[in-house]
């Protein structure tokens, strides 16, 4: 049964979360929130700074009795990665996320919820707002533009915080603290093409292929679930030879770093070549079905009647055909050092057509930086064959986070962990990209850990925060900032 969140315990968070919800900020796009945050501070009459780039710090001093303590660095991102699925009225730029609770979990109507980060976040706000409070100085980091490219962390200027503790509120698994993570690098490719008229006795209709489970492409890429993009491309590819079908679009993917759980083309083909395209439709959806009968259970592709009168021309469909075929995809390596980690992986995150030209996005993850430039060789290449009208673009890298498995702060925080819930901690190393090695290199000797709540299927509609994992990360931070280390 559905119920609100504001019933909620610890109730500071969730009302601070709730809010978060009611305003909008999807990447790039987080003036607003940024100015709410600004006032939040005003109101608490607690001391911030915004940087140029519209990172907010704010600065609450320490308890009496708590001066002698290290300051630590509270920190989140105020971004959200904004997914809906196809055929749901919702404007991430205008309206606000619909939380609710519901069997344990916290989930959205319809969108993402934006627990990353957004129960970060809203953890950190309720420290800031909460009197009551032990601990020592505290600096609480918000930052800017994570999901698409980290500008926020990559615009941070030496000097804007202090201190040289810090915990990233970022990690989503309960009992899990991560200590290390992998890089990444975007491409940007295109295709560009010319349009043909087309005569005679043709019939238009649109591809949809939906029901994918779509994830974070660093944190689900393990799991092998079907990409959307992948999909169409190999429906496509064999419908041309099956039944000469022609392309007038193909589109799919939101962001770069999910993996896609949509795709959509507009096709044309003879009058006569009907039921072979529509004989392969049924055999392709038996094929995948069967494929990903564990993975994707709801996978569906199905047609509809479309109307146009031209398509992309014969050699450039060729050309994007082969292009999406070759381009890696997926994990590429595990990691050697440690069990069930990837080490490297790239996900083909978007497809999208445009006046003249094609637009291809991909994300490259390694934990080694020579891991990763061997998968941007390997795609560049994927270009350089495709010759004329095809390029790409690589930029954005952002390095990983090496882990130190002798932090000082890591073992303050597993000896809370273990004296709050008569357990050990998992210390693990994460594939996802995390601010962390950005913030690392700008404020060198910073020592950092990142844990939070468990939050499944982030970068996707099904995304939900688990409650009673919010009320452990709620104690645990309290804890630890009680136990800050003295200066």
């Amino acid at each position: 049964m559905k119920t609100d969140i504001l019933a909620l315990e610890p109730a500071l968070l969730w009302k601070n979360f709730k809010h978060i919800c009611d305003i909008p900020h999807p990447s790039k796009k987080e003036k607003q929130i940024v100015e709410w945050v600004q006032q939040f501070a005003k109101k608490n009459e607690l001391q911030f700074k915004t940087d140029e780039v519209g990172n907010t710090v704010i600065i609450k001093s320490a308890t009496k009795g708590m001066e002698n303590r290290q300051t630590l660095v509270l920190q989140a991102h105020l971004d959200m990665v904004p997914q809906k699925n196809s055929g749901v009225v919702h404007d991430f730029d205008k309206d606000p996320i619909r939380p609710y609770a519901d069997g344990g979990w916290v989930k959205a109507t319809d969108t993402t919820l934006g627990a990353d980060n957004g129960i970060g976040a809203a953890a950190m706000l309720a420290v800031l707002e909460d009197q009551s409070l032990i601990h020592g100085p505290i600096e609480a980091l918000f930052t800017i533009d994570e999901e698409t490219g980290l500008t926020g962390a990559f615009g941070l200027k030496p000097g804007f915080i202090t201190g040289k503790l810090m915990i990233n509120t970022d990690t989503e698994e309960d009992g899990h603290f991560c200590i290390g993570c992998a890089g990444g690098i975007n491409t940007n490719g295109v295709l560009k093409f010319n349009r043909e008229k087309i005569t005679g006795q043709y019939l238009f209709y649109r591809v949809s292929i939906k029901g994918l489970k779509g994830g974070h492409s660093g944190a689900d890429i393990h799991l092998y679930r079907g990409n959307a993009l992948k999909l169409m491309n190999r429906f496509l590819w064999n419908a041309a030879r099956i039944a000469d079908v022609r392309i007038v679009s193909v589109d799919g993917g939101n962001v770069r770093n999910a993996i896609p759980r949509e795709s959509f083309a507009t096709i044309a083909f003879f009058e006569s070549r009907e039921k072979e395209v529509k004989n392969w439709v049924n055999k392709f959806a038996s094929e995948v079905k069967n494929e990903y009968a564990i993975a994707e259970p709801d996978f569906t592709i199905a047609l509809e009647p479309a109307q146009s009168s031209d398509v992309i021309d014969m050699l450039s469909q060729q050309k994007l055909f082969n292009i999406l075929y070759s381009l890696p995809n997926g994990v590429i390596r595990m990691s050697d050092e440690i069990k069930g980690v990837v080490e490297t992986s790239t996900n083909l995150s978007v497809v999208r057509t445009h006046d003249g030209y094609f637009e291809i996005q991909s994300l490259t993850r390694s934990s080694m930086e020579s891991g990763k430039q061997d998968v941007i060789n390997s795609i560049q290449s994927v270009y350089d064959l495709a010759g004329s009208g095809a390029a790409a673009i690589h930029e954005g890298s952002y390095p990983g986070w090496k882990p130190n498995p002798h932090s000082p702060l890591l073992a303050e925080a597993k000896k809370v962990y273990s004296s709050l819930f008569g357990a050990e901690p998992v210390i693990e190393v994460v594939h996802a990209g995390l601010e962390c090695g950005i913030i690392g290199s700008i404020f060198p000797g910073m020592d950092m850990i990142s844990f939070g709540p468990t939050i499944k299927y982030p970068h996707s509609p099904d995304e939900k925060v688990e409650i009673a994992t919010v009320k452990k990360f709620w104690d645990l931070l309290l804890n630890i900032l009680r136990e800050a280390p003295e200066k």
